[in-house]
């Protein structure tokens, strides 16, 4: 397989909703409609990503375009928004103005695990297998799917980063919980007043904000624009309040069932989920697929190491890919 390519890479945009929320989905490749069952040119497999929390999917358009590549552009690789978590294009609302109300708390967590099920049901066909990849809180999400809907043909699930148990009791989050459980809504004044700075100084805010980085992605530049937005951040600050009070315990029944269905990848600095639960999961699931990162990427890899990351996946899969 390859891992980059020189030739533009397809890249379909779409802004749609899903369970009555705003939703932004990135399609690698030439298939953008997998929901056809008549249809005799639909492939065999998707690549679905599952972000984490800023769930934004401009952050993995690199990382989406570089997967697409690695894979000799044989399967569609997309990656689907949190809901609520993208500013939509003009004349779109960030709820759909409807009286039918599909989920109570969309933007909560388990509003955005129905959502990705949801989003599933209504764009892919049944018939076509899947490879999840998910990051950070994504794992979580992607764990829970694969216990609501075990008719789902997933083939791997590949679990970056998988902050899927003990949020609030992990370095960052005991810094993190006291912040989005009691003190979010000081931070919508702020951000609305920066709302109305022009793009190319919110751009140069953002730039700020991530030069301590040798190098930076360019799309993460734009797509933290979106942070500007009041009603983003309002979604983002409250599903990630949820994560704090609801990741507590592993799902050790759900991962022992696909137990050789799972990659876990954790990293050796990661203040969401430290070392010693990579240690703890390992201990307790010796016949897992449990790496341990030995290049040093950080836990939000999308910012500055979506090639390399994306190098990686394609060479883990190279075995699951050859018995299709």
């Amino acid at each position: 397989m390859r891992s980059g390519s020189e030739e533009p890479v397809p890249l379909h945009e779409e802004f749609i909703y899903c369970c009555g929320a705003a939703t932004h989905v990135l399609k690698c490749g030439p298939w953008k409609d997998l929901s056809k069952d008549e249809s005799k040119n639909l492939p065999r497999l998707l690549f679905m990503i599952i972000p984490g929390n800023p769930g934004l999917a401009g952050y993995y358009r690199t990382f989406i375009q570089a997967l697409y590549c690695g894979l000799n552009q044989q399967y569609p690789v997309w990656v689907v928004s949190h809901a609520g978590h993208c500013k939509p294009p003009s004349g779109m609302e960030m709820i759909e103005d409807t009286d039918i109300k599909e989920l109570e708390d969309v933007f909560g967590l388990n509003g955005q695990v129905e959502h990705k099920l949801n989003f599933l049901k209504k764009n892919v066909s049944k018939d076509i297998k899947l490879v999840l990849i998910a990051h950070s809180i994504g794992c979580y999400i992607t764990l829970e799917m694969m216990k609501r809907a075990s008719e789902l043909q997933v083939l791997r699930s590949v679990l970056l980063f998988p902050t899927i148990e003990r949020m609030a009791q992990s370095p960052q989050g005991k810094l993190m919980t006291p912040l989005l459980c009691k003190l979010r809504y000081a931070l919508y004044m702020p951000v609305y007043l920066l709302s109305f700075l022009p793009e190319g100084l919110k751009a140069s805010l953002v730039r700020f904000a991530l030069r301590g980085m040798k190098t930076c992605d360019e799309s993460s530049i734009t797509t933290s624009i979106n942070l500007f937005s009041v009603d983003c951040i309002a979604n983002i600050l409250y599903m990630a309040s949820q994560e704090m009070m609801k990741v507590v315990e592993r799902d050790s029944t759900t991962i022992k069932q696909n137990l050789k269905k799972l990659i876990f990848y954790y990293g050796t600095g990661d203040s969401w989920c430290p070392q010693h639960y990579y240690d703890e999961i390992k201990m307790d699931f010796p016949d897992g697929d449990i790496r341990l990162c030995e290049k040093g990427l950080r836990h939000a890899f999308v910012l500055d190491a979506s090639k390399e990351m994306a190098a990686m996946i394609t060479d883990w899969l190279q075995e699951d890919l050859t018995k299709l």
